[in-house]
């Protein structure tokens, strides 16, 4: 059964490449036509949603999972256009196909479809309030997807990571090598999420015979800031040896860090029903910050 992977050169696509090959047979995309490592892909240009049905056709797939996104969150506020071509209309496209051949998708969101006011976690039912063209792109995503009516998967996440690709970790590894104080937001609250975490938990919901559809939440147990993120990383980076020394992280409010856009203060997501449902045990976010240390580490 072969698995297509739209957004096959990003954190989690890359992930997926590696966690979805016992499944079968899987065909990458990239909007380039090729992958990391130079290997060539097929090309799926977001930008153009009308040309994803002629790919899907030729393929033809026996599953669907959809990793592409448009994830620059202050770009979008300077133009929501492409943010709404690639995080609504492609995936619309694409869950029309795959609905229309009976083939399922999985689809990622993101914790910024909600507004950040919320005094608990997050529940996959509760109602969403984005503050920002980023996270309205995705939730009218979301919105596609189910209205396409086929089955589909919509895994929503936030603060990933990985070894590769433009992330908090390896931001905070780099700049700390170069100062000695960093300032860093203290006043955000989530849950920092390994993109092999999502990558190994939806090949499991694949694999999964209950045919289940509907829309879940998916990211490391626990939670922090992004303070408390980086405090985390020059801990154990210091403990494993990669760094002589750790800078000092200062705490700073969201108002003294302006940015474009709005962040939600608090998009803490509530886990329970994909552990429930998939038979899913999610590791306290620490635990991921060691393994992608680690892999680091070995390069």
């Amino acid at each position: 059964m072969t698995t297509l992977v739209f957004g096959g050169n990003g954190q989690v696509g890359q992930e997926l490449l590696r966690a979805l090959a016992p499944l079968g047979e899987v065909i990458a995309t990239t909007r380039s036509g090729a992958l990391p490592d130079g290997s060539a892909c097929e090309v799926a240009d977001f930008d153009q949603p009308g040309s994803l049905p002629a790919l899907l056709d030729r393929l033809r797939p026996a599953r669907v999972v959809n990793a592409a996104a448009c994830t620059a969150v202050d770009r979008a506020e300077q133009e929501p256009e492409a943010a709404c071509r690639a995080n609504a209309q492609a995936p619309g496209v694409i869950a029309r196909w795959c609905a229309a051949q009976g083939v399922p998708l999985v689809h990622y969101s993101t914790d910024y479809v909600f507004d950040g006011q919320g005094t608990r976690p997050y529940l996959p039912d509760d109602a969403t309030a984005p503050l920002g063209v980023y996270g309205r792109s995705k939730r009218d995503g979301e919105e596609a997807v189910r209205a396409a009516g086929g089955r589909h998967l919509i895994f929503r996440t936030a603060w990933v990571y990985a070894a590769h690709g433009h992330n908090f970790l390896r931001t905070m590894l780099r700049v700390g090598r170069e100062r000695d104080e960093l300032r860093v937001v203290a006043d955000q609250i989530g849950t920092p999420t390994p993109a092999a975490l999502i990558a190994d938990a939806t090949a499991r919901a694949l694999r999964h015979p209950g045919g289940l559809s509907g829309t879940w939440h998916l990211t490391a147990a626990g939670q922090t800031s992004w303070h408390g993120f980086a405090e985390e990383i020059f801990a154990q980076a210091l403990a494993a040896g990669m760094i002589g020394r750790a800078p000092r992280v200062t705490p700073v409010t969201t108002a003294e860090y302006p940015t474009p856009a709005r962040r939600p203060a608090y998009s803490c997501l509530d886990t329970s029903s994909l552990e429930t449902d998939f038979g899913i045990e999610l590791p306290d976010w620490r635990d991921g910050v060691g393994k992608v240390l680690r892999e680091l580490a070995q390069r």
